[in-house]
């Protein structure tokens, strides 16, 4: 069951199934990303400003930035001990933090997020002390990040590139009727060389900057550099048709594991 910490830090459990591990009996990065994302929405309730209270006002939360890092991923027997809390909030955003334990209670990972109220009938932002009540902050990060730009996508790419297409479908929607956070990082990931999929994800930026809509088609793209055993990859996933630009991601990968 959900439990308070002190202060406004809210804490939570799950547990790892075997649907959610890679290839290698190893919990799959977008699985971390799942479980970050319930705890946020289960502690936002907690404090009043869950999806569904400010739905009730025409407004609803967007994810705007995330930064996840990894040092190590837990096995299939494992649980996910996700402690979570508000660190910020001004102007147009609001971040939120994420410290992931094992069962023993030591961190293997770590992410913050910045996130920003929609209004639903205009489409655009609003600022957060008009639309949200008050609730408690922590002022810790998680992850020191101030969200500078990621880089732009490489024009041309070079060699290194690859391009994977995908459509959306309906169980890629979320309750706001668009393409759930996630997904996007699972579309990203696939376009990663194979080689370096079977290394070590050791961290992910992500921007969403648009949405994708039922039915859209969409191209994931990525530029690899290496350097050694290490990588870092630059990620864009466009709309097919009018290539919009719909989110831009960061990744840094250590070598394939024995």
């Amino acid at each position: 069951m959900p439990k308070r910490l002190p202060s406004t830090i809210f804490e939570i459990e799950f547990p790892i199934r075997y649907h959610e591990l890679d290839r290698h009996g190893l919990v799959r990065p977008v699985t971390l990303l799942n479980c970050v994302q319930n705890a946020g929405g289960l502690h936002a309730a907690q404090l009043g400003v869950s999806v569904r209270d400010l739905r009730k006002h025409g407004l609803t939360w967007v994810l705007s930035r995330v930064h996840l890092l990894v040092e190590r991923y837990p096995h299939g027997d494992d649980v996910i001990q996700v402690r979570t809390w508000p660190s910020t909030r001004e102007g147009l955003f609001s971040c939120r933090e994420f410290e992931m334990r094992d069962k023993n209670g030591d961190v293997f990972s770590r992410a913050t997020s910045s996130w920003a109220v929609l209004n639903l009938a205009s489409r655009r932002p609003v600022t957060l002390p008009e639309c949200l009540p008050e609730y408690p902050l922590t002022a810790q990060r998680a992850v020191d990040d101030d969200f500078a730009s990621l880089p732009n996508f490489p024009d041309p790419p070079g060699e290194t590139f690859s391009e994977h297409p995908f459509r959306v479908r309906r169980s890629d929607q979320d309750s706001n009727q668009h393409v759930n956070n996630t997904v996007y990082t699972d579309w990203a990931l696939e376009a990663v060389p194979d080689d370096l999929a079977a290394g070590h994800l050791q961290s992910l930026e992500v921007s969403y900057r648009a949405e994708a809509l039922y039915g859209e088609r969409i191209l994931s793209r990525c530029v690899v550099t290496r350097s050694g055993n290490d990588a870092e990859c630059i990620h864009q996933i466009l709309n097919s048709r009018d290539k919009r630009e719909l989110a831009r991601l960061r990744t840094r990968w250590k070598g394939a594991p024995p």
